[in-house]
């Protein structure tokens, strides 16, 4: 099958990620893929670099790419507009974001041209559920990890990483306050992978969430996790099992990070439990699967 991907993001955020996955699985399966992306972008050399084909991600550019494509599959909000307006064949919708779909004519009208969405999280799926999109039209399809490597054995004597991002949604601040509280070192990471290898936990604060896909890399590295209860976070884990959810209020995150650090056997459970939920629901296969019949579903039709 060749499809068509569209993504425009410019920074690699844990969406790009996902899409560069994805190509290289659906290769690995036998599918030809090609991507449309944003020529300042990150995906846009990832993606050349990994031996895709590439191009801009123009309305043009997606007329005539789609020509010879089985599907389109757009991966973000712009794409999904460049798909409904452009697009010569049926078109898919990845949904990540944990935000309500707005209600205006256009947005209505795009929504309607979908053949299906892919919603990252049950949570997600339930908020297209709530803007009219019916069930029958969604299907939940997880992250996949792609990660290869593992962190070093875990020591409590390591800091504790969490995202170093500007985005007011990701609460940089709730961490600052409770790592003061709980007397504990904290990396705010921009090479998320390499600062995992010698982390203690991995705090992922966050007032809004689809899923979480920085906290699957932690956990697949095995790395305990603390993340926050909202959203589509709450299906990454089994709260005090794979991972801890906590309240977005710095004596509730600081309470977790002293557990994990106070008692290595209940930091080392978190890992063992994480790791094997991350085979068991969030694997590269799983999400190769999901897509490949949410296709086989959106052509049906």
């Amino acid at each position: 099958m060749r499809i068509l991907h569209i993504d425009t993001g410019v920074e690699m955020r844990g969406g790009q990620h996902q899409v560069l996955l994805l190509l290289n699985a659906l290769r690995e399966a036998g599918h030809e893929s090609l991507l449309l992306a944003n020529s300042k972008g990150l995906l846009w050399e990832a993606a050349r670099s990994d031996g895709f084909p590439v191009f801009a991600a123009e309305a043009k550019q997606a007329w005539q790419q789609s020509r010879t494509a089985a599907i389109v599959h757009a991966h973000d909000a712009r794409a999904h507009t460049m798909a409904a307006i452009a697009s010569r064949r049926k078109f898919v919708v990845s949904r990540r974001v944990a935000f309500p779909v707005r209600r205006s004519l256009a947005s209505v009208w795009k929504y309607q041209r979908a053949a299906r969405f892919l919603a990252v999280s049950q949570f997600v799926a339930g908020e297209l559920q709530t803007a009219g999109i019916r069930a029958e039209k969604i299907d939940v399809v997880y992250d996949g990890v792609g990660v290869n490597t593992s962190a070093e054995p875990w020591s409590a004597a390591y800091p504790a990483v969490a995202l170093s991002s500007t985005d007011p949604e990701k609460g940089r601040g709730l961490v600052e306050q409770a790592a003061s509280i709980a007397g504990i070192p904290v990396v705010f990471s921009d090479d998320l992978v390499e600062d995992l290898r010698r982390a203690s936990m991995f705090v992922y604060i966050t007032r809004s969430e689809g899923l979480g896909s920085a906290a699957l890399v932690a956990m697949s590295m095995g790395v305990p996790v603390i993340g926050s209860k909202v959203g589509g976070m709450t299906e990454v884990f089994a709260d005090a099992v794979s991972g801890v959810l906590v309240e977005n209020e710095p004596s509730s995150i600081a309470s977790a990070m002293r557990r994990i650090l106070d008692d290595s056997a209940f930091a080392h459970g978190l890992i063992e439990h994480a790791k094997s939920r991350v085979e068991e629901r969030f694997s590269k296969r799983h999400l190769l699967e999901g897509t490949l019949a949410s296709y086989g579903r959106a052509l049906g039709a």
